[in-house]
């Protein structure tokens, strides 16, 4: 029986969502969108103002933004891509709540992301600690630009 394939993704502003829909296309694999119960404002986005809620969110290791719904069905995927923009050379704290929330035992989480400027950086290691041992993440691919359908599906085959 073929892996059960997911590709869940975390977009502020529509950017990532974009990359996780033709990655979903390329890979033959469901969506599930990670919404905050609070939706991100521009001024929330303002990494330049230390007191915008991302910056505030992303200086606070501890912090877990609640999640607009808790529904995903993990349990019936084998492989989840997981993908979010790179802020502060990490993924978003929402990305941890959504890791916490669920059982991944047994599963791989391919990261992806999209960023202005920083590559992964410590991402899998702090990601790493929201999972069981049992979780396997690999550390996937920067999807900046315009990657085609195909180039993703090639890509995806490597892992």
């Amino acid at each position: 029986m073929a892996a059960k394939k997911l590709v869940a993704y975390f977009s502020a502003s529509g950017v990532t969502a974009s990359a996780a829909k033709k990655l979903a296309q390329a890979v033959n694999a469901d969506l599930y969108e990670i919404r905050p119960k609070v939706p991100y404002t521009s001024a929330d986005l303002d990494w330049t103002n230390k007191k915008s809620r991302s910056s505030i969110e992303m200086n606070d290791p501890s912090s877990r933004p609640a999640l607009a719904d808790t529904d995903a069905d993990i349990a019936g995927y084998d492989t989840i891509f997981l993908g979010f923009p790179i802020w502060w050379g990490l993924a978003p704290t929402i990305i941890q709540t959504f890791l916490e929330r669920y059982d991944f035992s047994g599963k791989k989480i391919v990261l992806f992301a999209i960023s202005g400027g920083s590559g992964f950086g410590r991402t899998a290691d702090v990601l790493k600690t929201s999972v069981s041992s049992e979780t396997e993440i690999v550390v996937g691919k920067l999807l900046n630009g315009r990657a085609s359908v195909e180039s993703l599906k090639q890509w995806a085959e490597t892992i």
